[in-house]
């Protein structure tokens, strides 16, 4: 006796199927009615020896001229995950080497993926990446695509940050800094005093200058993070809506960029003590010997920990955490991929200054030759007086270059965040679910 329902389609109605008294084959239920067969009584329901639902057995063949009335086979069952091949295996009853009507026919994966298991289908992109473990390049193409496709607001914030730091930087130098002193560091006649107090004037202007310059870096850091975090999404921003969005953070910005300024110089005075102490008591070669060493082990010390905190500015932006905690959530997120992401960082900082050099390098030049000296006094001096001419024409060149360097970097520092979090927190459905994608997924490697 054979229970099961013959050619119907899993899903098909009760009233279509053979009484429970029926013995012999079953015939289909769309089969028209012979002249001699007695009517069928509508009321009569299926055996109550059914299979369990889920174990219907496909049909074997493929539907040809003599049947005309088979039914259209339902569609395939949803995907099982990546990595797990369908059941049959391959050409077999569902099989993705071509089940029910052959390749791509019903439970056939060929038709869907291209003819045969060839791989997941691809990531979903609805913005600058896909959303899926990111790649050295797709990190760059990344950067750049979010500068190319949001141009008017990236370079608008990248424009008015530069423009704003450069020119309190001019104001310093040409009012306030005293450039004459350094050259004296070239004078051999110069006494100890005179060498200290042109060191300590040389210090006090980098160290006044790079401060602006941090003030501006920060302010362009925060604008971009959240520039490229909607580009991820595919959503437009304007300047307004992200400076909306970063300014209750960037006094936090600000505070862990000057923390970890702090422990650098504290780790390079650390590795320097112990010679210094040894060059003051002893006053050998041992002790300028041991201050190198201590300075070189403490630079190597410096940038592991440099690039083991260098999410911590994404993390502060985006999850709006404190200082501590967007420390401890970078160093959780590079645990593991350290090498890739100094790799990558290092990569992205190389390209953006290239870049940013062949802009800044020939204005540099141009403001030597309009300056009074000419490009050889400019190549020969160590200092002196700096113009007002040289100081405008250089500017210019810094923020063209700055315009370059601020999307490149942040965005680069943006998208390793993403990627990271990607790889370990399966980011991408959250982010998926944001964007509207609907289907997405588990990656593979997230």
């Amino acid at each position: 006796m054979n229970d099961t329902p013959g050619w119907a389609s899993p899903g098909s109605a009760p009233s279509e199927g053979q009484g429970p008294g029926a013995s012999g084959p079953a015939e289909p239920a769309d089969q028209p009615q012979r002249p001699d067969q007695a009517p069928r009584d509508p009321g009569v329901k299926w055996s109550k020896e059914q299979p369990p639902p889920g174990q219907w057995s496909a049909p074997t063949g493929r539907p040809g001229p003599t049947d005309p009335g088979r039914t259209t086979p339902p569609p395939p069952p949803p995907r099982q995950g990546w990595g797990t091949p369908p059941p049959g295996g391959p050409g077999g009853h569902g099989g993705y080497g071509g089940g029910h009507g052959g390749p791509g026919g019903y439970g056939g994966w060929g038709g869907n993926w291209g003819g045969g298991w060839g791989g997941p289908p691809p990531a979903a992109k609805p913005g600058v990446i896909p959303l899926r473990p990111l790649g050295v390049g797709e990190i760059l193409d990344g950067a750049v695509s979010t500068m190319r496709t949001h141009w008017r607001t990236v370079l608008g914030i990248s424009l008015t940050v530069a423009v704003l730091t450069e020119i309190v930087v001019v104001l310093l130098q040409g009012l306030v800094l005293d450039n004459s002193s350094t050259a004296v560091l070239d004078d051999p006649s110069a006494t100890l005093g005179e060498l200290t107090d042109a060191m300590g004037d040389a210090l006090l202007n980098s160290g006044v200058v790079f401060l602006v310059t941090l003030v501006g870096t920060v302010a362009a850091t925060a604008l971009l993070t959240t520039v490229t975090s909607r580009a991820v999404l595919g959503r437009p921003v304007t300047t307004g809506e992200a400076w909306r969005d970063a300014r209750p953070q960037i006094v936090k910005l600000f505070g862990l960029i000057c923390l970890l300024l702090l422990i650098t110089a504290v780790i390079m005075a650390v590795g320097a003590l112990p010679g210094f102490l040894v060059t003051l008591a002893a006053d050998s070669g041992a002790g300028i010997a041991l201050t190198v060493l201590g300075l070189v082990g403490a630079v190597v010390v410096t940038l592991w920990l440099m690039v083991r905190l260098s999410l911590a500015s994404p993390a502060l932006m985006l999850e709006k955490q404190g200082i501590a905690k967007a420390m401890s959530r970078s160093a959780k997120l590079v645990r593991g991929s350290w090498w890739r992401i100094f790799g990558i960082q290092l990569l992205a900082t190389i390209i953006a200054n290239v870049v940013a050099s062949i802009i800044v390098i020939p204005f540099a030049f141009l403001a030597a030759a309009v300056g009074g000296d000419g490009v050889s006094g400019f190549l020969n001096s160590a200092g002196g007086d700096i113009g007002w001419t040289f100081l405008i024409i250089s500017g210019i060149g810094s923020v063209i270059g700055a315009m370059i360097t601020f999307p490149i970097t942040a965005g680069v520092t943006v998208l390793l965040y993403v990627d990271q979090r990607i790889r370990r927190e399966a980011l991408d459905l959250e982010l998926a679910r944001s964007a509207g994608v609907q289907g997405h997924g588990p990656t593979p490697g997230s």
